[in-house]
């Protein structure tokens, strides 16, 4: 009998959490799952640390040679036999209670997509007290039709979402080496609406060794081609006032990068933030907030 769920793991040398990571699917109030874990060419202990979880029978161990997080979570799906894919990475945790209150989502047919909030813990665990908010006024969450709001930025916790697998034909592009979630949710967010379990179900890793998000010089190149694929193909289904809006914020979070970095640079994207912003007044609030924080 095929599970209702399948839980998605993908894993890169991360042999000192995974099996952690395990333990918080196996402990599961909602049972009905089978695990596919994809080790991407791991060269420390994952294979050993896996290895003895295998009396599970569901649990699954892949290992493929290291082809990049996209081909690893790809070949998940491939093999999953759910109804749903719950996604989790190797360094992540769930609470014991959240495949349960996901699945009972799904009864909405219009629903394809359903993530959670998350607690934000160091490389040891300990609670970072961090709210999402706090990383930007874009990250707040957004449930039902999401997308001119995930344009802006991705709200999605990674490795809380479940999502149906008829929806998954697409799959994570292999091509990118950065922001492949927020690549796919925009282009579900044109198939399905999108709900939101508004309780901390994830514990959500930081700021460790291996994390690829650390690399902001990357993230960028690899969000601006993502977001102008998309505008490319989809944008005559937007409003010119969202297109410009959502520009405006790309420059903007540039200017503030290159700030510290590189002057010259930072002129040239708050010039392309101030072309585009239909509300001049928002970027002139941020330059007077980023004033009085560098006086002080």
């Amino acid at each position: 009998m095929m599970p209702t769920v399948s839980v998605v793991i993908s894993c890169y040398n991360y042999g000192h959490y995974v099996g952690s990571c395990l333990k918080s699917v196996l402990s599961q109030t909602f049972q009905d799952f089978e695990i596919i874990v994809v080790d991407d060419g791991s060269i420390d202990d994952t294979c050993e640390v896996v290895q003895s979880f295998l009396d599970d029978p569901r649990i699954t161990y892949l290992k493929q040679s290291n082809k990049g997080q996209a081909s690893a979570k790809n070949r998940g799906i491939r093999e999953a036999q759910g109804k749903l894919v719950a996604f989790l990475d190797a360094d992540d945790l769930w609470e014991p209670d959240k495949l349960e209150k996901q699945v009972a989502c799904f009864e909405d047919e219009a629903v394809g997509v359903v993530y959670t909030r998350a607690i934000y813990i160091d490389s040891q665990g300990k609670d970072l007290n961090r709210e999402v908010e706090s990383f930007g006024i874009h990250l707040t969450p957004r449930w039902g039709k999401v997308l001119p709001y995930l344009l802006f930025d991705n709200f999605v916790p990674f490795s809380s979402a479940m999502v149906r697998r008829g929806l998954l034909a697409r799959g994570f592009n292999e091509e990118i080496k950065m922001a492949i979630d927020w690549e796919l949710w925009l282009y579900l967010s044109l198939e399905c609406q999108f709900e939101f379990v508004d309780e901390k179900l994830l514990r959500y890793r930081m700021g460790h060794q291996g994390q690829m998000s650390k690399n902001a010089l990357e993230r960028f190149r690899c969000t601006d081609g993502i977001l102008d694929t998309f505008l490319e193909k989809h944008g005559h289904k937007l409003s010119r006032k969202l297109i410009r809006q959502v520009l405006a914020h790309k420059y903007y979070l540039r200017w503030n990068y290159f700030l510290y970095e590189d002057p010259v640079q930072a002129r040239y994207f708050l010039g392309r933030a101030l072309c585009n912003q239909v509300d001049v007044l928002l970027i002139l609030k941020g330059l007077v907030r980023k004033w009085f924080s560098l006086k002080n």
